[in-house]
């Protein structure tokens, strides 16, 4: 399907900052299942974008404004053209070897109970690495209630966990924490999710990739229980969701910041061909 996505991220400052410092990982790659029809950033000041590939392949954009500033937006905005593929990726140049993937992060590190729960899922598995995996979604789905406002960017696997509510960078982070202590590498997905009854949201969506034999790296979504579909669109990667967030940054000067982000995801007609 293709689909159209618009990507706002409106700071404002009571007291006008003097400078802004952003990066930004707003701009997916393509991939077998995922071709990038049109895609731009804009700032509403007058700046360059630099642009990078950082370690893990994303694509990555930073600017510096000076101000005073009262308020600063950034926004992102194209087409993707995706195409189901069970969530297997496929056609992605990996710059590290699969070892660096059972790296633990302060947000994905185990406790006791992620790891029993992991190892409880793998014993009524059996030996084959996707049916534990796809049992493991399940289990977090069944442990962890989806609620918005309990948890924020800082909160670690552990802290979600036993709180048993989360949004879907929490339930991310409990399934790379376990699927690690399992020896099975794991990393973080964000990018976003194309949802009818849902156009309009107020964040994007994470998920989490592993390594499964003979197929390669397979996306897992705990939040919902499926692995990615057409309906996904795949934009950064990392250890955890901080080195995947799609827009980190800091100001000098000011005070009261506040922060919205409105994101639009949906779906429109391909051109005939």
């Amino acid at each position: 399907m293709r689909l159209r996505i618009h990507h706002e991220t409106a700071y404002t400052y009571e007291v006008p900052a003097t400078r802004a410092i952003q990066i930004l990982r707003l701009t997916p790659r393509g991939h077998n299942g995922q071709f990038i029809v049109n895609w731009r950033i804009d700032v509403d000041r007058d700046c360059r974008l630099n642009s990078v590939t950082d370690a893990f392949g994303n694509s990555v954009h930073s600017f510096t404004v000076d101000g005073p500033l009262d308020s600063l937006t950034v926004t992102a905005v194209g087409e993707v053209e995706t195409q189901e593929t069970h969530g297997i990726l496929s056609g992605q140049v990996e710059r590290f070897p699969p070892s660096v993937f059972l790296r633990e992060t302060p947000l994905t590190a185990p406790d006791e109970a992620i790891r029993t729960l992991a190892l409880r899922v793998a014993d009524g598995s059996g030996p084959n690495r996707l049916n534990i995996l796809h049992n493991l979604m399940e289990a977090i789905r069944d442990n962890v209630a989806f609620e918005t406002d309990r948890t924020d960017a800082g909160t670690s696997a552990i802290e979600a966990f036993s709180a048993g509510r989360g949004v879907c960078q929490d339930f991310s982070h409990i399934f790379i924490a376990a699927t690690r202590h399992l020896g099975i590498p794991a990393r973080y997905v964000g990018g976003y999710l194309f949802q009818p009854d849902a156009i309009e949201q107020e964040a994007g969506h994470a998920w989490a990739e592993a390594l499964v034999d003979n197929l390669g790296w397979v996306g897992f979504d705990p939040t919902n229980g499926v692995s990615p579909t057409d309906a996904y669109v795949r934009v950064a990667v990392g250890l955890d969701g901080l080195g995947a967030s799609p827009v980190r940054g800091t100001h000098y000067g000011g005070a009261g910041e506040s922060l919205s982000v409105r994101i639009r995801v949906e779906r429109t007609r391909q051109p005939a061909r």
